[in-house]
């Protein structure tokens, strides 16, 4: 885990309502691995006080040993806004890379991703970083969303992706329907060696009974809202699969998860 100040060196709107920022970061960042995410405040003495998490959409490479950590966030509130505003070459305090992301194992030949919303975010890094490995795999990318202007990265996620499918919830895109709909149907026609997905709770929590029902290994990378983002707050606990009371963490336990060690 690090922290520091990082230079804001994009920050432009992607679609409605969703925007990129990219920051000037040094090596220690550049060893995050896909699923993991960054805390981010806009300022010493700023409002809003607390600091904010965003999953890591990119991490490009550059010279002199520093990287380009891009995120891709909406916005929903004052801090969100906030940082839509907030002009190149200003300044932001960022800690990271935290949590556990997505496990890439060798033997997988067959992998789709689900990515719904704002969930695509991190998504695009973990498609990047699959096409980086040695072994070959096929990559099938259901990517949905409540309209068109929802489906976000799509055409980076056609550059990179086998396959891609596009659904939205009111047919201005794709076919109308939930992106679990043709996941299933894909799972039952040919099934992956795992399903990799990110969205709204509703979402992965049918995406993991698809993948339960059908026996397919399944992560699902949850989002949160938190306050410390390492533990100490305790404040964004979800319920642990069994029959107790247990609760996972999603800060330190996540935000990536086997689907089998949640209760949804």
């Amino acid at each position: 885990m690090n922290q520091a100040y990082a230079e804001i060196l994009d920050n432009f709107t992607l679609a409605p309502g969703y925007h990129k920022m990219t920051l000037g970061c040094e090596t220690p960042f550049g060893a995050a691995q896909p699923g993991q995410f960054v805390m981010l405040s806009i300022g010493a003495g700023a409002t809003p006080l607390l600091r904010r998490p965003f999953s890591i959409h990119r991490m490009v490479p550059e010279a002199a040993g520093r990287v380009k950590l891009e995120i891709l966030y909406k916005v929903v509130g004052e801090g969100t806004d906030i940082m839509a505003r907030m002009p190149v070459w200003a300044m932001v305090d960022i800690i990271g890379p935290l949590g556990k992301g997505f496990i890439i194992r060798g033997h997988y030949r067959r992998i789709y991703l689900a990515a719904g919303g704002i969930g695509a975010a991190p998504m695009v890094f973990l498609l990047e970083t699959l096409r980086q490995q040695p072994e070959t795999c096929q990559c099938h990318v259901f990517l949905g969303g409540r309209s068109r202007g929802d489906l976000l990265c799509r055409e980076r996620f056609e550059q990179l992706a086998d396959e891609v499918d596009c659904t939205t919830d009111d047919g201005s895109e794709g076919a109308q329907c939930f992106l679990t709909s043709p996941l299933e149907a894909a799972v039952r026609r040919q099934p992956p060696d795992v399903i990799m997905a990110c969205g709204p709770m509703d979402m992965l929590t049918c995406v993991a009974g698809i993948a339960d029902r059908l026996d397919v290994a399944c992560q699902l990378s949850i989002e949160s809202v938190m306050a410390c983002g390492m533990g100490a707050c305790l404040g964004c606990a979800v319920p642990a699969a069994g029959d107790g009371n247990a609760y996972h963490h999603v800060c330190k336990d996540g935000p990536v998860f086997d689907a089998q060690l949640l209760k949804l």
